[in-house]
């Protein structure tokens, strides 16, 4: 059992029995033009987890550790999307339109991929998921049984909606999730800060939080 420092006590884990999970790095959530511009965010708030993911994707790939990497989108006939969705905010552009990287958050499409920094290398596992909740109609509980996982070290955008609803979910299923800080972010610098507190409340209610130097330091001791 490895046991590191971490918020709001120590986390514990067995190193055969951990994963990293790497939400929604995708172009339409990154990058200039994408969807989350679209809308009015401001997509310079969330670059500064891209390196720190990136940087712990490198960490676990070299100690042989799996890396899940999900995408919120949907199918081409749109199906798959609730109105209530589609039509949130009342936007000039929807999802399912064209964009200036294809059809908007449609499975297939350039502005569904990954930016090229945090991009899934062969045999990684992509889960393209429907809602903010990566276990929600996939394939990832399955997967993570399979697999004797036990322990999820998290990352991704944003923080306040995928990300805090997957561990949120991840939790409800007995995962013991650890919330890289500086691996995650908001287009709203005050929601992130928010949920990162809400999430280790009470003791730990969701889970744990620590700083990416503490999970690379102990993987390059492997």
């Amino acid at each position: 059992m490895t046991t590191i420092n971490a918020n709001p006590f120590p986390y514990h884990f067995d190193i055969d029995h951990i994963a990293l999970i790497c939400i929604d790095m995708q172009r339409d959530f990154c990058l200039p033009g994408g969807f989350a511009q679209s809308l009015g965010n401001d997509i310079k708030n969330i670059a500064p987890c891209i390196p720190v993911i990136a940087e712990l994707q490198t960490a676990f790939r070299k100690a042989g550790l799996p890396i899940i990497h999900t995408k919120e989108c949907h199918k081409p006939d749109l199906s798959d999307l609730p109105t209530a969705k589609r039509n949130r905010g009342n936007p000039k552009t929807k999802i399912g339109d064209a964009g200036p990287m294809g059809r908007i958050l449609i499975d297939g499409e350039e502005g569904s991929d990954f930016i090229p920094e945090n991009a899934p290398v062969d045999m990684e596992l992509v889960i393209p998921k429907p809602g903010k909740d990566a276990f929600y109609n996939t394939i990832l509980n399955d997967y993570l049984m399979a697999r004797k996982i036990t322990n999820l070290v998290i990352t991704g955008v944003t923080t306040e909606v995928c990300v805090q609803t997957t561990m949120r979910c991840a939790n409800d299923r007995g995962y013991d999730c650890l919330l890289i800080e500086d691996g995650t972010d908001s287009y709203f610098p005050d929601f992130k800060a928010m949920t990162l507190k809400a999430l280790v409340a009470q003791g730990g209610i969701v889970g744990w939080t620590c700083k990416s130097d503490v999970v690379l330091k102990l993987l390059a001791s492997l």
